[in-house]
């Protein structure tokens, strides 16, 4: 039993004077400093196609809780996880005539939190107050994607994930990193903790052959070109190519969240990350990644039982010391970094993701070109 719906002290959705749900509901900021960023009107991973069927479910992004659903069409709704009516959690309850029904009262809503059903009204009207905060969902690639701002028109489509074509093997995962984004990014795009965290998997210990990273920032991305890098000498790098060469590899950041990495040796060896991260919360990244690659010497169908261990183990490596990281940082009250220039993407991930949390496209900025030189 609630309060009194005539009690003046009663919590009441529909009081003009209160701040919206969808503010209310934006965690406060993480109490250490942190390379957060909150980044509005973009597109984010929620869910794999498969993961979604004819039952709700939950899922958080950017702090917020959604509820996904299937309305009667098969397309995919996130409304934030809240009843307005008493509160209740949209995702305990169940898809009934292709609108979400909330278990407690029975108010149904559309894909768009629209309340289309009040049970046992009456003469009365729905009004604003009663329809759910939406966030726009569609379907590309196989995965669910939700534009981070509630009760707004998208004018953008999400990130594609690359077809490369015949010949090629793609491998789908999803894993999860206790980090800010922004650390996760970083991570996914450094050369040179590879020869330390990743020795023997990917590479081996440095070998002083000097390189040249040759950068290039544009509005929405950075990209580093590294030249004259020899084949890493790692076990992966020696399944991939076992003869060798020099490698043309290119690592890119892509708004709001895209980290692509790719090597090829020849022309018929090549290796395509493409992960897209979604920050759940300030200190949890999930990443969906691609793996495309085709060799050779070996099917691919033949060398993805190979690779997969390997590469998970190299990301296994990279999520502990991530948690480390997170942790250590959260121990002593926030970040204190010192950087040099062979930390060659990370602030200008940090610049871009700035750009976009503020709602600068950064479209007026020129194009930014640098040239870096690492030892490897």
């Amino acid at each position: 039993m609630g309060p009194d719906a005539n009690d003046d002290s009663a919590p009441r959705n529909d009081d003009a004077r209160l701040v919206p749900a969808e503010s209310l509901l934006a965690p406060p900021r993480a109490k250490v400093r942190a390379s957060v960023a909150r980044l509005p009107g973009h597109w984010f991973i929620v869910a794999d196609s498969r993961e979604l069927g004819e039952v709700p479910i939950a899922r958080t992004l950017l702090g917020v809780p959604l509820v996904l659903f299937r309305d009667g069409d098969g397309k995919p709704g996130a409304l934030l996880d809240r009843c307005p009516h008493r509160n209740v959690p949209l995702s305990i309850g169940e898809v009934v005539e292709g609108q979400l029904q909330c278990p407690y009262h029975g108010w149904r809503f559309d894909r768009k939190g629209t309340c289309k059903f009040v049970p046992s009204l009456v003469g009365g009207s729905v009004n604003k107050a009663q329809h759910a905060p939406g966030y726009a969902a569609m379907e590309s690639d196989g995965f669910v994607w939700v534009y981070s701002t509630p009760n707004e028109e998208p004018t953008t489509v999400p990130y594609a994930f690359p077809r490369l074509g015949k010949g090629y093997t793609a491998v789908r995962r999803r894993v999860e990193a206790n980090s800010t984004m922004h650390a996760a990014l970083e991570n996914a795009l450094d050369v040179p903790h590879t020869q330390f965290l990743h020795r023997g998997l990917f590479r081996s210990k440095p070998r002083g052959i000097e390189i040249t990273a040759h950068v290039t920032r544009s509005h929405d991305r950075v990209v580093a070109e590294y030249i004259g890098e020899p084949r890493p000498t790692g076990i992966v790098a020696r399944i991939l190519s076992p003869s060798g060469g020099v490698v043309t590899h290119f690592d890119r950041f892509i708004l709001p969240s895209i980290a692509e990495v790719e090597y090829k040796i020849g022309t018929e060896n090549h290796f395509y990350v493409s992960a897209a991260m979604t920050p759940v919360s300030d200190f949890l990244t999930h990443i969906y990644a691609v793996v495309s690659f085709k060799v050779r010497i070996f099917p691919g169908w033949l060398l993805a039982p190979l690779l997969m261990p390997l590469g998970l183990k190299v990301f296994a490596q990279d999520a502990e010391l991530l948690a480390l990281q997170t942790r250590n940082i959260q121990r002593f009250g926030g970040e204190q970094y010192a950087s040099t220039e062979i930390d060659v993407l990370g602030r200008h991930i940090w610049r871009l993701m700035r750009q976009a949390e503020r709602g600068d496209s950064g479209k007026s900025d020129e194009l930014h070109e640098e040239d870096v030189k690492l030892a490897v």
